[in-house]
């Protein structure tokens, strides 16, 4: 379990570190008023956005190595905690402000991550019926539709409206990682509903998400699709995966979740003069 803790770890420094990588690459290009698919073509030419996908891709690996061993509530938390690192990085690099309030949101999000280490039980997952793995894919539609529906809105209600779907997309990514068992021979989970809705929830978790960070802030828009990312999964991994804490620790994970996803929330409200890119963000109400 220890291998798994660690893995956590990188997911979530490699998310923090590379969502404001993208957001530097993702500002450099030109915005469309609805959920645009070349967006992936323009962003390719963008090295800090490249660099802040290979991070990603870092991270993304390490958080399948942890969804094997531990909870969805665990890693989904710790991948949402990773909007602390993003903060810390504008500050440090960037010479962004945090308020009091901010750097009290950062240090409380690193307890609620503390406890939640300190409650996590390692064990496979629960396998999903046959029929839970292709309504799981069929999810990816709800997903698509629901975020080409609010690309089109205004901003800062589109860029928040995408930024929820972009962590529904991400959401099903770890469901089926946590749910996927691979077959004998290992070849056939090409053709399993729930590696293909991996994939599909991926790529669909990515346009948002790069599309969000063009309209909003970097902080306030990775911290409300964190806080999706980790909501839901954690509801489905409880429910429907036989996800549990260490015996006696109940109250631990809850009291951890609660103030995990609490600051990444707080967060939300700082939404910094970003220097990146060409124009700055509007503040949320």
């Amino acid at each position: 379990m220890l291998l798994a803790l660690f893995c956590a770890l990188v997911a979530n420094l490699g998310y923090g570190f590379g969502t404001i990588l993208q957001a530097a690459g993702a500002r450099r290009v030109s915005t469309a008023g609805h959920l645009d698919v070349k967006l992936f073509a323009r962003l390719s030419r963008q090295l800090p956005y490249l660099a802040g996908l290979g991070l990603d891709a870092i991270a993304f690996a390490a958080s399948i190595v942890a969804l094997r061993t531990l909870p969805l509530f665990v890693v989904q938390a710790a991948i949402a905690g990773s909007v602390g690192v993003t903060a810390l990085t504008a500050v440090f690099v960037f010479g962004f402000r945090l308020r009091p309030s901010d750097t009290l949101s950062v240090a409380v999000l690193f307890v609620g991550l503390g406890l939640l280490g300190a409650s996590a039980r390692g064990e496979d997952a629960a396998h999903l019926s046959h029929l839970g793995g292709w309504l799981l894919l069929l999810g990816v539609v709800v997903v698509a539709v629901g975020g080409a529906v609010v690309a089109r809105l205004s901003d800062p209600r589109g860029g928040m409206g995408l930024a929820v779907f972009a962590g529904l997309g991400f959401t099903g990514t770890a469901v089926a990682a946590r749910a996927l068992h691979v077959p004998a021979p290992a070849w056939h989970v090409v053709f399993e509903p729930i590696a293909i809705a991996l994939v599909l929830y991926g790529i669909c978790g990515m346009l948002m998400f790069a599309s969000a960070l063009q309209r909003n802030s970097v902080t306030a828009t990775s911290a409300v699709m964190f806080a999706v990312e980790a909501v839901v999964p954690s509801i489905v991994g409880l429910a429907a995966l036989g996800d549990r804490t260490r015996a006696h620790f109940e109250i631990v994970a809850v009291l951890g979740f609660g103030l995990t996803i609490g600051a990444s929330l707080a967060l939300a409200r700082y939404t910094e003069a970003l220097k990146i890119g060409e124009r700055d963000p509007e503040p949320m109400s």
